[in-house]
């Protein structure tokens, strides 16, 4: 029986374009699970990493952070899990201490095309994509925050990491230096979408910096798909210290513009006691909900049962707990379908 051409063409048509704006592991996972889906799933992904590998290949090279990137490619791929453990791969010796294979790769890729989005076209053609990873910019900016106390902290890696479990001062605004203007294609890609998901993800590191970027509040306006933000599980110290589910949507809505946020995703399970004694040490804890009881406030078990070592090679701390690629991709598909 031959296929019918017609029949496939206006499947594709059907696709729901389901855009994530994010970046680090929470976009990861949110691909991860999605991908499974028959969707049509674009990335938007920050461009403001200046920690660890991403950052000293910015400073070193010239090149735009890669890390959010490879995560983000890693995540939509089809290819052999040894080719997806590969790109994740980070050297814990020599040299390379800290960096990840991928990391190196697309850098290698941009310097020689000199874009970043031809590298991103050929690692994609690599890994065999379901999706597309669309930088927030191809600017070269800082992100900067202005504390209440008046100070000034300028750089992602700064602003996310905090000596110790000292109480800094709450984030009073956030801003990138210098200002920068959005890529095309993810403009586009947010007008276009049916479904546009925020987070998972650290709020002023993750999140944020992309809605900084000019262009991207102003499409999120005229956009008519519909927005879902997913909660993060926990606390950020220096960042969300202390804030409970109801300070993270107002932060995220100054930022956001009039857009009203249309659903949001918040877990409802309580995570593991090692895990918590864990995040004790640094500040953190689970997000506290004191959101009201609203049809559009989905609280649902979103957490993953496993516990996640530090890789030896890495400079930067990394979260234990995340959220299920699963369960979270499942309350997705429920709302659009």
């Amino acid at each position: 029986m031959l296929w019918d051409h017609s029949e496939g063409i206006e499947s594709m048509k059907k696709r729901k374009k389901i855009v994530v704006i994010g970046g680090g592991t929470g976009t990861f996972v949110a691909l991860t699970g999605l991908k499974r889906h028959p969707y049509d799933l674009t990335a938007i992904v920050t461009m403001m990493d200046s920690g660890g590998s991403s950052g000293r290949l910015r400073d070193e090279l010239g090149v735009l952070p890669p890390g959010d990137i490879r995560q983000c490619i890693v995540a939509l791929s089809t290819s052999t899990r040894l080719l997806r453990k590969m790109f994740n791969y980070r050297f814990e010796e020599g040299g390379l201490t800290g960096h990840t294979f991928g990391n190196i790769f697309l850098s290698t890729l941009e310097k020689s095309t000199g874009s970043i989005k031809k590298a991103i076209e050929e690692v994609g053609k690599i890994l065999r994509i379901q999706g597309e990873v669309v930088p927030v910019t191809f600017d070269k900016t800082e992100l900067c925050v202005e504390l209440a106390d008046g100070r000034i902290i300028k750089g992602e890696t700064h602003i996310d990491v905090v000596e110790g479990v000292e109480k800094r001062a709450r984030i009073k605004d956030a801003f990138l230096t210098p200002k920068v203007s959005a890529n095309p294609d993810a403009v586009s890609a947010i007008l276009n979408a049916d479904f546009v998901l925020i987070g998972p993800g650290d709020l002023y590191t993750s999140i944020i910096p992309n809605l900084l970027v000019k262009g991207i509040k102003e499409a999120l306006s005229k956009t008519s798909g519909k927005v879902v933000f997913v909660l993060n599980l926990m606390t950020k110290h220096g960042q969300t210290t202390d804030y409970s589910a109801k300070e993270h949507l107002s932060d995220l809505q100054k930022y956001i513009g009039d857009k009203t946020i249309d659903y949001i995703l918040v877990n409802s399970k309580k995570p593991n006691n090692k895990a918590l004694v864990w995040y004790e040490e640094y500040g953190e804890e689970p997000v506290k909900d004191d959101l009201p009881t609203k049809k559009n406030i989905i609280r649902r078990d979103l957490i993953s049962s496993f516990i996640l070592g530090q890789n030896p090679g890495d400079e930067l701390k990394r979260s234990i707990i995340r959220h299920s690629p699963k369960k979270l991709a499942d309350e997705v598909n429920s709302l659009v379908s």
